[in-house]
Parts: C-alpha cells; structure tokens; sequence
C-alpha cells in the first residue's frame, strides 16, 4: 500500500481542466501531453522505487547533532544526489543557471509528488528554490553568478532565516545585528530559532538568508534588511555560523530542523539596506503556494493509504449484502464517507493549487497584474485552508484504520504528524485569516476581490446552456454569494468594530476555501463531462460529494461571521 504518484488525475487537471498546453503563456507551448506524461511518470519512478520507502526511515531515525555536524537520515544522501542528478531541482530555474527554464506549473505538477512521496526530504530542496527565488531577483549581477548556478542544481542549498525566539509573526522584534564592515560586508550576529533544512552534510555548502538590522534603520520592521551569510566562505574558511541544536519535533523528523547560531559571521546585503521585508516577501506567494501543496499532498499520500486498507481489511458486512462472509471495510457507508470526503477534497485542493501556479506563471512571464491580484488576494485562503483541511483529511485516513492507524508501524499516524506544521509554518493560519480580512480584501481597493467574484459569475453564466451543468453551478451561486456577504459584514462593521469583523476571519478563509474548491468542481465536472468514460464518471460522482457534502459549509461559515464577535472577546483575560 505504498505510495504511487497520482498521474492520471494529474495529467486530466493540466490537459482537460487547465488545457495548459492550450495557453498563451510563454513556455507553455512545450506543455504538450507526451512531454508532461515522460515527466511525471519519471518523477513517479523516483518517487516509488526510492523517496517513498525512506520516508518512514526519516521518521524512525531523524536527525542528529555529532560534534557540530548534523547527521540525516540512511539514505537521504543518495536519494537527494538522485534528485540533483536528475535536474529535478531546477526545472524552472532560468537557463543560464543551469536549469531547465520550464514553468512554474510543471515544477508544481512534480513538486506535488515529491511530497506525498516524503516531505521531510523534499523540504532540502525546498528552502533551497526559495532562496534562489530571493536572490534573482534582489541579488546584484555578482550575487547572482555566484549563487544561483549552485542553489539551481542543489550542489548548494538554502534556507531563509526570520524567526527567533523572542519573535515569530513580529518580526519588528529581531534582535539580530548586522554590523557594517569596510569592505562592504557585514558581521551577523545572533540567534535564529525553527530554521527548516538549517544544516547538514548532503551539499557541499549551505547559503542563508537572514533578516537582521542594520545601524540606522529605526524601530520595527523598517529597520531590517536582507543578508546572504554562507556555510563556507569563499576561500572555504567556515564562516562564524553553527547550528546550536536540532529540534525534536512532532513531524518531519527527516528535516533537520536547526537553532542557528550566528557569532560574527560574514554576511553581504540583499537587495536595499533596511528593505529586507520587501526583498523577503518577493517569495512569499511562492512560498506559502508550496506549504498549501505539502497541505494536500500529505492528504493524498494518506489517502491512498486509508484506501488500501479499506478495501483489504475484513470487517463485518455491509447493511444490505444479506448474510454471508464478513466483508471489506470499504462497503460501510460511513467508511465511504470517509473516503469520499478524502477523495474531493484532495482532487480539488490540486486543481485549486495548479491554478494558483498557472495565475504566479502568468503573472511572472507576461506581467499579467490582474493574475497577480488574484494569486496574492487567493495565497493565504490556499495555505491556510488546504493545510487545516490537509490535516484534517489525514486524520481522516487514519480513522479509516482505526486500532491500527494508531500504531507507529503502520505508516498513517506519520503523516498526521508530518501534516500537521504545514498549519504553523510560514504563516500560521490564523495570520493568514488576518491577512485576508486585514489586508487582501481591501487591496487595490478591492479590485482582486471583485476579479474573483468576476470569475465565479463568468464561470457559472458559461454553462448555463448546458443542463448538465445546472447541479454544480447551482450550489457555486449559492456559495458565491455567502461570500459576498460575508464580505460585506466586514465593509459594514470592520471600521466601527475591527474586533468584530477580525473574529470572524478564520470562518471567512475557510468559506473562501469551499468556494474556491467549488470553482475548482465546478471546472472538472465540465471537463468530466467532455471526457465521458468511467474516468469523467467517477469525476462526476465525487464533484457531486463536494457540492452537497462539503460547499453546504459556507452556510455555516457566513452565519458565525454574521454573529459577530462579541462572544469571542467578552471575557476579561482572567476569566480564561
């Protein structure tokens, strides 16, 4: 009951649901169904035969520290050479440095199966494409030829240094200095906590960025700026950076995890002194839209899992098979309850993330600023609803196997703790809800959000001389407009009473989600629909689950925003 990369669905939400190899986006030319099919079924190959069977390995023996040096799991060396090798680090890093310059979709596509395949592992080269991100686009021409060829091909990785351990979210807090040096550089020093990837002994050097403050930059978070602070210096000397301990986590055992410690060590500005937030946010949507992967590929992986087992473990029979043998869980209809809820979910969260990177793909290679609207506006509903339901869906699996989901040898407890940081890092959720409310509905003021809710309308009107369609654009409408009533409560009392509107900000991410899911459906039903078969049929029975199981939330959703906040901040703090 191992995993095996999911190529099927894949390749039916890039070819029949986003016709990838159908748009005017540069690149996308080559996205023809042979090529994406020789990828991925490579990437499948990789994924089965050797990143798969060393996921539990990572999770059983972790990772260490020994007199300074951090030790990886058995294994992980020759499966990360395998990746490097194998180009699979950078395919859509530019040309010139040394990758394969392919879009951003095709990395996503492949990305996803990595991770179901092993998170921790992936998670090396991960960071890794963040950092070459960063300093593409702030480093300076020199910066750039030195770094980028290294960080694309993994022969050196990455990692992004902001949280310490007086300071998560606010980040106007850091104490870590960066004192200026004749020569231009900088000495680092102080302490950085949670730092995924932060050291180890698989890349011959390990480059960091750190957020630090600079003399002269005032309080908060205008004081800080961006430094690339290596491993090892240019003459190989070890620069003055060391990991102080590795963290003994719930999940992710295979990614080392580090305190870094930073005691002078030589650093060089990124990008503009004191704009180190700017430079650090031009990864952000990239970012986070990675961490809404890890939610659903984690959920995939277990899902697979739960499926197994349902249809091989014997257990009772079903209420109308009429007496007999006992009989595979799987013919239980709260089993299949189970199942169904993993199934949709999963199906729509990918359509829902591969849209996400075809908008970036947009955005970055014709300049498209609606694109890029609606991305950053969606960004923080994708990591932070399909990670809580990623989750969810994994606990889900593991209720699927009962006794034995709660045994470590049995493999499904690992990923409800592998899943479960992808709802903490890079932005708790709750930050994300905030960000929502606080910041994306209101931006360009409020065109992204009139965007999207354009693209529902448009969706649901182009079908409607198809009544097939009706079932599923039907339920879109109704959910639709709960949106855009809920947004509407926050117009109408976010000035009078932030609080308020802010206490409802979580409900109001997740009802986005179920829209966007519902979008998402709504699009492979039509897709479904052109296919026929028994594919487009099963497509059709489990977009129908969504729409009459899952999409009803939003009613829900709307109702707790509509009551306000007055229950959530009327306890003094004493009362708690």
């Amino acid at each position: 009951m191992g995993y095996r990369a999911p190529l099927t669905d894949i390749g039916f939400v890039l070819h029949h649901v986003l016709k990838v190899q159908d748009s005017d986006i540069p690149g996308y030319g080559d996205l023809d169904t042979g090529f994406t099919q020789a990828i991925l079924e490579e990437a499948g190959k990789l994924c089965a035969d050797m990143l798969a069977p060393l996921n539990a390995v990572g999770d059983r023996e972790g990772c260490r520290l020994e007199n300074g040096k951090v030790r990886v799991p058995s294994g992980f060396q020759q499966a990360f050479d395998a990746l490097r090798q194998g180009g699979w680090t950078a395919i859509d890093c530019d040309v010139d440095h040394g990758g394969q310059g392919l879009p951003y979709i095709l990395h996503t596509a492949v990305n996803e199966t990595f991770v179901s395949a092993n998170m921790a592992l992936q998670m090396y080269q991960g960071l890794t494409h963040g950092a070459y991100s960063a300093l593409r686009v702030h480093g300076t021409e020199a910066q750039k030829a030195y770094y980028l060829p290294k960080l694309a091909t993994c022969e050196w990785t990455g990692t992004m240094n902001l949280t310490e351990p007086q300071c998560g979210t606010d980040l106007g807090l850091i104490r870590t200095k960066a004192e200026p040096q004749p020569d231009g550089s900088y000495l680092i020093t102080g302490t950085k906590i949670f730092i995924s990837a932060g050291d180890h002994e698989m890349a011959s050097n390990i480059i960091h960025l750190v957020l630090a403050k600079a003399p002269g930059g005032g309080e908060g978070t205008r004081g800080i700026s961006l430094f690339v602070v290596p491993k090892y210096l240019e003459d190989g000397s070890r620069n003055a950076v060391a990991p102080g301990k590795v963290e003994d986590k719930m999940g992710i055992h295979g990614n080392a995890t580090c305190v870094m410690n930073y005691d002078g060590a030589r650093g060089w500005l990124v990008g503009d002194l004191h704009k180190g937030m700017r430079a650090m946010f031009t990864m952000m949507n990239e970012a986070r839209l990675g961490v809404a992967l890890q939610g659903y590929a984690v959920a995939e992986a277990a899902y697979q899992s739960s499926v197994g087992y349902a249809r091989e473990r014997i257990q009772g029979r079903g209420v109308t098979s009429g007496p007999g043998p006992s009989e595979a869980l799987i013919v239980h209809p709260d089993v299949r309850r189970m199942l169904m809820d993993q199934k949709a979910f999963v199906e729509g969260a990918r359509a829902l993330t591969y849209w996400g990177a075809v908008m970036l793909d947009r955005a970055h290679r014709l300049g498209d600023r609606a694109a890029e609207g609606v991305v950053s506006l969606l960004i923080p509903v994708m990591k932070g609803f399909l990670t809580d339901k990623g989750f969810e869906g994994a606990v889900t699996a593991q209720q699927v196997w009962g006794g034995h989901g709660y045994i470590e040898d049995n493999g499904v407890s690992q990923y409800v703790r592998d899943a479960r940081i992808a709802m903490i890092y890079e932005g708790a959720n709750g930050v994300q809800a905030l960000d929502l409310v606080g910041r994306k509905l209101t931006a360009e003021g409020g065109k992204p959000v009139m965007d999207f809710f354009d693209i529902l309308k448009s969706e649901c009107c182009a079908h409607d001389d198809r009544p097939e369609m009706a079932e599923f654009t039907g339920a879109l409408k109704v959910a639709s407009k709960q949106m855009q009533a809920a947004a509407m409560v926050f117009a109408e009392r976010g000035m009078k009473n932030p609080n308020d509107a802010l206490a409802g900000s979580t409900d109001f991410l997740h009802l986005a989600g179920h829209v966007c899911l519902g979008l998402m459906w709504v699009r492979m039903a039509r897709a479904a629909l052109e296919m026929g078969g028994s594919f487009g049929a099963a497509k059709l029975v489990t977009a129908r689950h969504y729409m009459t199981r899952a999409l009803p939330a939003c009613a829900l959703h709307l109702a707790r925003i509509e009551a306000g906040g007055a229950s959530v901040m009327a306890l003094a703090a004493e009362d708690f």
